[in-house]
């Protein structure tokens, strides 16, 4: 298969350029804008109770159940008539949008939890009328607009924090690609050893996030996804660019210095590398896929375009690139400095006494220590992870120049706590029945209750209780408070919802549906490698030292975003927990960019033992030709995805931060350390299989073409080659 598409691309390689041209043209025109065409976050999923309970509640009443809007007024003594006529006016603006059902402030409710400790600012609630999470995105966006010159006044709620969330996710793309695109090129140019090869790592990038950026505008026509995805594409387009061009140009260059830069180059070129990109795209997009069997926004959203990028940046790499690489042929090499020929030249021959070919001679000559002391430093890494904590997105995650994050800590710190954001209880009965009167003082009864707030009507048979808490949402007193109201008896519909309700559901469908994925991952992962080796034994082994690669980030997280480490450096106020999403996105990510470096240094291994080779020779072999590339790879993939950790976004900053860990702890600790020492312990039985799964193999596994004659990988003693 491979061997005929490099056939029928070196035929027609000035014919491909020009369709993947018009094609980039034609994607970027109509993918550049798909951020409008996204909505917020997502962390809810709709089989839940709180969920449930804010729908019926909503198509009883006509207006969404939490404010939409929180706008603080601060014009002076709120018992002076100035004061009120200028919140009235705002009220009077915030009812004037088409989409707001209702606005209330003091002077209509009387409500002294509406007035600051100090007397000199109060509040205007705004509700949304029902309307999908886009819509409501739009609509608060337009409306912080019109407020914008109005300096007396904050917008904060839930809309407008998303609204300037997904500003904000605008923003850190824009930051996270001036940043990333000019350190990569710098870096490219050392790996890559020339200017024109430096300069194919950013193109292909680019192409693959263009690219993906259009199918995800098609997907968003008939599936609801998260804007946030957009920097998960970024980053792993960027990533998974990098690895691809650095192992099909390095293939390639080895292979011209045997046989020219001719059509056997191209051949032999895309039969090893091109078959290691094939596997590395399938481990990726499957693991990453694995997230779409959540029903959270976020987290299937992840699924969806890490899989859409994962296949994108592999297609690329096994149609344009090639194509590339025959149009330009030696000229691959051109503009390069003398130094960075003669690393080119060394890095192109086989080498038996190079620096990764002696670190891995170092690692075999003793396998047990080394193995016990690299995994206890992972294990170690990872116990922090033991104490790991969880929190939900919020305002909180915002960056302090938001108005919506200002309002969330004026409303904590000026205001009786937790008003506008109570545990909301949908009774199935009118507000004026004696069954919600008595289900009220039951209520106001239980700890931790601050104060009940009269029934709210909601059609004929259903009310709202808004029921404020002592401690903050997302304590632990309040998510007690919303076990004791669910676990109430009466005899009329009882539905919990609000802030902390919603995150108590998070929680209980991330661990509903988390087997199932990890199910989804560590099979896949299994199956690629099975496939692509023949062996049950080192994909079984690939997924135990996946999970210390992943223990040990998640451990660092804690260190730093959890416990507060690094603040100054990394601009972020510590939440004292992690995004609850985030471990198990991290676990599908690390996984698959894991398998990624895996496939490629056993692709190298395999092949040399297959020349003949004993088995520790064809580890150091393997290790030898893959260790720079894999360094490089892992080093130029953690600055793409790394670059997010600017983000203003506490949650895009772990995103950044964790992924990056992944690869580089992958790359090194894993990859120069474990991987051989293991190897070495196991010997032959690295590559065992039960005869019925070899035969399997022999029928489906995709082999390299037996009848390409190959070298000894080998033949030459180059002294020192640059690691």
């Amino acid at each position: 298969m491979l061997t005929n598409l490099a056939t029928f691309l070196h035929g027609r390689a000035r014919r491909v350029l020009l369709v993947a041209v018009i094609g980039a043209a034609i994607a970027g025109a109509f993918g550049v804008g798909v951020a409008k065409y996204m909505s917020p976050y997502g962390a809810q999923d709709p089989a839940t109770q709180s969920v449930q309970a804010a729908h019926r509640f909503e198509a009883a009443s006509g207006r969404k159940i939490d404010p939409g809007i929180v706008a603080i007024v601060s014009a002076g003594d709120v018992r002076s008539g100035a004061s009120q006529q200028r919140v009235e006016q705002v009220a009077r603006e915030l009812r004037a949008q088409p989409d707001v059902s209702s606005a209330v402030s003091f002077y209509e409710t009387h409500d002294a939890s509406m007035i600051s400790r100090d007397a000199r600012s109060t509040y205007v609630v705004a509700y949304f009328k029902p309307l999908s999470d886009r819509q409501l995105k739009d609509t608060a966006q337009r409306i912080e607009d019109q407020f914008a010159g109005q300096h007396d006044v904050r917008l904060g709620g839930e809309e407008i924090a998303n609204a300037q969330a997904n500003t904000q996710v605008g923003h850190d793309l824009a930051r996270a690609e001036l940043l990333a695109f000019p350190l990569i090129f710098l870096l490219s140019l050392l790996f890559f050893r020339s200017l024109v090869a430096a300069l194919l790592p950013p193109l292909l990038g680019g192409l693959a996030i263009v690219a993906t950026f259009f199918a995800l505008r098609i997907i968003a026509g008939f599936a609801d996804l998260s804007v946030f995805a957009l920097n998960f594409v970024t980053g792993m387009g960027l990533g998974l660019a990098i690895d691809y061009s650095l192992f099909m140009v390095s293939r390639y260059r080895e292979e011209a210095t045997t046989t020219g830069f001719g059509v056997e180059t191209l051949r032999r070129t895309l039969e090893t590398a091109g078959r290691t990109i094939l596997f590395s795209s399938l481990t990726v997009a499957a693991a990453v896929a694995s997230l779409a069997i959540f029903p959270q926004r976020f987290l299937y959203s992840m699924g969806i375009a890490g899989a859409v990028v994962a296949v994108v940046a592999a297609t690329l790499a096994l149609v344009v690139l090639p194509a590339l690489l025959t149009v330009l042929g030696p000229r691959v090499n051109a503009l390069a400095p003398t130094w960075l020929q003669r690393a080119a030249d060394r890095d192109a021959r086989p080498a038996q006494s190079g620096a990764w070919y002696r670190l891995s001679r170092f690692v075999m000559r003793r396998p047990g220590p080394i193995a016990a002391l690299s995994a206890a430093f992972l294990i170690a890494l990872g116990i922090p992870f033991t104490g790991i904590k969880f929190v939900s997105v919020t305002a909180s995650v915002l960056p302090h120049t938001a108005s919506a994050r200002q309002v969330d800590d004026a409303l904590a710190r000026d205001f009786p706590p937790n008003r506008t954001s109570p545990v909301e209880v949908v009774v199935g009965a009118p507000a004026s029945s004696p069954r919600v009167k008595a289900l009220a003082t039951r209520i106001s009864r239980l700890p931790d209750v601050s104060a009940v707030a009269p029934a709210q009507p909601a059609g004929a048979g259903n009310s709202l209780l808004a029921v404020a808490s002592v401690q903050r949402p997302l304590s632990g007193a309040t998510k007690q408070l919303v076990r004791d109201i669910r676990a109430t008896r009466a005899p009329v519909y009882i539905g919990v919802a609000g802030q902390t309700a919603a995150y108590l559901d998070l929680e209980h469908s991330l661990a509903t549906h988390l087997p199932a994925v990890l199910g989804v991952i560590v099979a896949s992962t299994l199956i690629v490698l099975f496939l692509f080796t023949g062996s049950v034994v080192l994909p079984f082994k690939a997924v135990v030292m996946n999970m210390l690669t992943l223990s040990a980030v998640l451990g660092i997280l804690v260190l730093i975003f959890q416990d507060g480490r690094l603040e100054g450096l990394l601009s972020y106020t510590s939440q004292r927990a992690l995004d609850a999403t985030q471990p198990i996105f991290l676990a599908a990510v690390a996984f698959g960019l894991a398998t990624d470096y895996g496939v490629f240094l056993l692709s190298r291994i395999k092949e040399a033992r297959d020349s003949g080779v004993s088995d520790s020779e064809a580890v150091a072999v393997g290790l030898e030709r893959t260790g720079r590339i894999i360094t490089a790879a892992a080093i130029l993939f953690a600055v793409a995805i790394g670059a997010f950790a600017t983000s203003k976004l506490v949650f895009i900053k772990e995103l950044g931060v964790g992924t990056a860990l992944a690869v580089l702890i992958d790359a090194s600790i894993v990859r120069a350390l474990l991987v051989p020492s293991l190897m070495e312990l196991l010997g032959a039985w690295n590559w065992w299989a039960p005869k019925p799964l070899r035969r399997l193999h022999d029928r489906i596994g995709l082999q390299e073409r037996a009848s390409t004659p190959r070298r000894a990988p080998t033949i030459t003693t180059t002294r020192d080659t640059v690691a």
